[in-house]
């Protein structure tokens, strides 16, 4: 059943559509916030306020087929909420960075482990050193692997000013890694 569908469905009082839609949703939502906080407690606080958010605000949606982009604005705009509210520009530092999970190959291989967890520390430092606008594309482009018309639906921007970011964004990395003596060619591994 499309996102649509749920959305209808629910707005025709099907509680058990809208619970379809948070968990075809909430590990999404859930990765996007963690990737802007590098936080598991923030990025679960904005995945439960977007739900939230979601349930009382669902009936304003004018095109249930704009579900997707209209949840991730709601997540995203939760997200530069968060960092004004709590004025504060994301300074994160290696050891406060979380361990990422292991996957079975990397328990036959230690090393690889330990390089993998280090590659993805810092790579979530170096994206919480970009500006929140940059940061936004980043993610929502590499992680979340959205085109760049659907993130320009998001962000409610022209499709060239994301495009902008995403270039300003990648060259800010770039200049990080060659500042921290990292080449690029070991985190294509992460």
């Amino acid at each position: 059943m499309t996102d649509a569908k749920l959305v209808e469905n629910f707005r025709k009082g099907d509680i058990e559509a809208f619970n379809r839609l948070v968990h075809r949703w909430q590990q999404r939502i859930h990765r996007f916030a963690f990737r802007y906080f590098a936080s598991h407690d923030e990025a679960m606080e904005i995945t439960q306020k977007t739900f939230i958010r979601v349930y009382k605000k669902l009936n304003t949606l004018e095109n249930a087929d704009n579900f997707p982009a209209w949840i991730y604005r709601i997540a995203n705009n939760l997200c530069l909420d968060e960092t004004k509210r709590a004025g504060r520009r994301r300074a994160t530092t290696m050891e406060s960075l979380p361990q990422h999970p292991v996957t079975e190959s990397l328990i036959a291989n230690p090393d690889q482990q330990i390089q993998q967890s280090q590659l993805g520390s810092i790579l979530q430092l170096a994206l919480n050193q970009l500006p929140a606008e940059q940061r936004i594309v980043v993610i929502m482009k590499e992680y979340e692997g959205l085109k760049f018309r659907e993130i320009a639906e998001i962000l409610e921007e022209p499709e060239n000013t994301v495009k902008s970011r995403m270039y300003y964004g990648l060259k800010k990395l770039r200049t990080l890694f060659e500042q921290w003596n990292i080449e690029l060619e070991a985190l294509r591994y992460e």
